[in-house]
């Protein structure tokens, strides 16, 4: 015998709609996309990742003008892998030298930058420098943040490990630490020269991702399954 929620699932799964594969592709085709939409979004893409050659070859070929002088996507690149390769103070340097008020209105991410300099002078076993430094710059910031205090705190228990990938903080020490400080600069910077903090293509992708959950519930159509060839699912009738 069928329970209830058997029968249930089974008179929902019958009242969806369904729409075969030539009926989709039809509608498909019914929607019109200009190409310099198309465009606008690829340099959007380029632009933000910093990909600069990319980006001028594609406006060559395209003609697609970019929003933002490129000459500052290599200044903004800078910044990023110089965090990256964990010279925190070249890249303090740069970013004031690209914008002096993107630290002065930014106080987190001047700490963060701070704090990534004080790990990097644990990272390469400078302790009574990491000490000092650690005393004249961050310690001042603790006192007037709670949450800064903490964190000075939990760096600075790396010193108390021989080993300090063995901290319960030694994650502060990887490589996605370090990134994930770039990006934030990264987006500080797009940000001062009122560019999106993030590119519209992926943020695209998860409105179409949100869009195709909400029809699977009241439709049987070819969904997307695979997101990297986007190929399409026949309906299951």
């Amino acid at each position: 015998m069928l329970s209830f929620v058997n029968i249930g699932l089974l008179l929902q799964a019958s009242s969806k709609m369904i729409i075969t594969r030539e009926e989709w592709e039809k509608r498909l085709s019914n929607v019109k996309t200009r190409k310099e939409d198309m465009n606008k979004l690829v340099m959007n893409f380029l632009v933000t990742e910093g990909y600069v050659e990319a980006a001028e070859r594609f406006q060559l070929e395209s003609g697609t003008k970019p929003d933002i002088d490129l000459a500052t996507i290599t200044d903004r690149i800078a910044v990023k892998k110089a965090v990256q390769c964990g010279n925190v103070e070249d890249a303090i340097v740069k970013v004031n030298d690209l914008d002096p008020e993107i630290l002065d209105t930014n106080p987190l991410l001047f700490f963060h930058l701070l704090q990534q300099r004080l790990i990097e002078l644990i990272r390469n076993g400078k302790i009574e420098e990491a000490l000092e430094f650690a005393q004249e710059e961050l310690a001042p910031r603790g006192v007037e943040n709670q949450c800064f205090l903490e964190e000075v705190e939990r760096t600075i228990a790396l010193l108390a490990f021989e080993d300090a990938s063995k901290c319960p903080a030694g994650e502060l020490l990887g490589m996605p630490h370090r990134l994930k400080i770039a990006s934030e600069v990264n987006a500080a910077i797009l940000t001062s020269q009122s560019h999106e903090k993030e590119p519209k293509l992926p943020s695209l992708l998860k409105m179409l991702l949100w869009a195709q959950n909400q029809l699977d519930e009241t439709a049987s159509y070819p969904r997307i399954r695979n997101w990297s060839t986007v190929t399409l699912e026949d309906p299951s009738l």
